[in-house]
């Protein structure tokens, strides 16, 4: 592997943030969903890739392979769905040997099942890729599903590294894509660097108003608990507002959307194989890049803190596993232990 995409997942994993939802995480743990990399050896029976194929991993490494779900596309929702890191290996072919879970992205090398690898086109910066692989089909997934087209309205809360991609993706399918966060002085990003067709300051309710009733799509990346209903009433009576991030507030969303028959409320996690093949694919013809700050290994801790601060910048943070990940990276100085807000990684 070159490089791997930090993500928010990787915090809460490593900071055992999500223990009561997700369940206990089995430690040591190496995490990572991110992947870029060249493919160095292939099995007899590969027929997907060759050797120096540009190969990108995300969030998963295994499923069944045979039930409707995943013969649809939708491996994610395979009952056997095994995740690229801290995930059971039920079949024995995903695990590293001697464990019975899976290890992530933070190391040179990984052996995955040819179905779960990405053909990144050889044009698209490997640097770049990663966090298509995560954030790119996060956006790409629910957009698709929903039935987003061209001249579909379709707005983005939150200007992190997912609504970013989501902005960009969404215009590359034709949509009209309206960017919406907090305050007002995220406006030119959003425009200028984003590609946004137009901006809504959500802390501004005659900004909101302008557009109730208007919106087919709604896809809100915000992490934290918040006041989902400012969003849903801009959607039109067939819209459909969905939640991506894991948080309270957003029970709360599905039970208002059930019993007032308001517009639907769902919620959206990772894509098929089918989908992040098609967005990467989306990425590289239009020359789609995710905003990236390149660290070495050694920086982790940091990026941490980063992650469980705010990621208000709208970038996404890669590590560079070809330059600074080798046999002694561990035994130089790290610096102080994460000082996280809540959890326990170190």
């Amino acid at each position: 592997m070159k490089y791997c995409g930090v993500c928010h997942s990787d915090l809460h994993t490593a900071a055992a943030h999500l223990e009561g939802v997700m369940g206990a995480v089995e430690y040591p743990c190496v995490p990572g969903h991110e992947l870029a990399g060249v493919v160095a050896e292939v099995g007899p029976k590969v027929t997907k890739f060759q050797v120096g194929d540009h190969i990108g991993v995300g969030c998963m490494v295994d499923s069944c392979l045979a039930c409707d779900k995943c013969k649809q596309g939708f491996e994610q929702k395979c009952s056997k769905q095994v995740g690229t890191y801290a995930g059971k290996d039920w079949s024995g072919r995903a695990a590293t040997p001697g464990r019975k879970t899976t290890i992530g992205g933070y190391t040179t090398r990984m052996v995955v099942q040819e179905h779960f690898g990405i053909q990144i086109p050889k044009d698209y910066p490997l640097e770049m890729a990663g966090p298509v692989m995560c954030a790119g089909i996060t956006m790409y997934d629910p957009l698709k599903v929903n039935g987003a087209k061209a001249g579909s309205k379709v707005g983005i809360v939150g200007l992190g590294g997912l609504g970013v991609m989501g902005v960009k993706i969404a215009k590359a399918m034709g949509c009209e894509a309206i960017a919406i966060s907090r305050a007002e002085n995220k406006r030119s990003f959003a425009m200028e660097s984003c590609g946004a067709s137009g901006y809504i300051a959500s802390t501004i309710e005659e900004q909101r108003a302008k557009h109730e009733n208007t919106f087919d799509i709604i896809i809100n990346t915000i992490p934290t608990d918040h006041d989902t209903t400012i969003y849903t009433k801009m959607l039109k009576p067939d819209g459909v507002h969905i939640l991506l991030g894991l948080h309270a507030s957003m029970f709360g969303a599905f039970i208002l959307s059930k019993f007032t028959k308001q517009a639907r409320v769902k919620m959206s996690g990772i894509g098929g194989i089918p989908n992040t093949q098609e967005v990467i694919d989306l990425c590289a013809k239009n020359k789609i890049y995710p905003e990236i700050e390149l660290h070495p290994v050694t920086e982790l801790n940091r990026i941490y803190e980063k992650l469980d601060g705010s990621n208000d910048a709208g970038k996404r943070y890669v590590l560079d596993i070809e330059r600074t990940l080798g046999e002694d990276t561990f035994q130089k100085p790290m610096g102080e232990a994460t000082k996280l807000a809540h959890g326990n990684a170190q």
